[in-house]
């Protein structure tokens, strides 16, 4: 059974991307549970699933569908050994850091159980943006990143809770489908062929759906 090593929360700050100004990225550790509820929707929501958190880019971050991002600590750990650098949680902007869950290869739509009560469901990877690339200040990170295919996963509020570090995290259940984060991260990306079938996945974001079905019609 893996668990929550850190919560995050933004810290607002300035992009040094252009045209970015605010941004949330900057994730930092707080200490005692935090509630965390669906925001709903993107633009006109609460943005961010987790109280105390902000989402300035709305119009592609946050919502339902995005309420929560984690990052393991073992592609930390393994960013770290390929970039010769130090990365503490947070650093990539999510706002579970985990330990002992294989975040890239949860099954999107699988039900995760945190603590006593809070249940969250993967939707999609992490796809990286300027904001991001300016916050690393590594050559070429959106490709860098896209490439090593460690995303990391947005989750959707089942069930609304409090989350704190050290609360156990389980998969009460998972689709048969089988198709993963890093699976569809890939695909979306990569395997333009691959698209239709993707767009039928159970569990994916309507949003993307749609995006996907318009863009294997082209």
């Amino acid at each position: 059974m893996g668990s929550i090593l850190s919560v995050n929360l933004a810290v607002p700050e300035l992009s040094t991307a252009a045209r970015v100004g605010l941004t949330g990225i900057n994730k930092q550790p707080v200490d005692g549970p935090v509630t965390v509820r669906a925001p709903g929707p993107k633009t006109t929501g609460l943005h961010s699933g987790l109280v105390g958190d902000q989402i300035f880019d709305v119009e592609h971050h946050g919502g339902d569908d995005q309420a929560v991002y984690a990052y393991a600590r073992e592609d930390y750990d393994w960013w770290e050994a390929e970039l010769d650098r130090v990365l503490p949680g947070g650093v990539f902007g999510e706002n579970l850091t985990t330990v002992g869950v294989d975040v890239n290869h949860a099954v999107i739509g699988e039900t995760w159980l945190i603590g006593d009560s809070l249940e969250l469901q993967p939707t999609f990877g992490r796809v990286p943006c300027a904001t991001f690339q300016a916050r690393m200040a590594e050559p070429q990170w959106v490709k860098t990143f896209t490439r090593e295919n460690r995303p990391g996963a947005y989750l959707r509020v089942v069930r609304p809770g409090k989350v704190q570090a050290g609360d156990p995290v389980s998969v009460i259940h998972r689709p048969a489908h089988g198709v993963t984060i890093a699976a569809a991260f890939r695909a979306y990306l990569t395997e333009p062929e691959s698209l239709p079938t993707l767009a039928e996945t159970e569990g994916l974001p309507d949003d993307l759906r749609r995006k996907l079905r318009r863009r294997s019609r082209s």
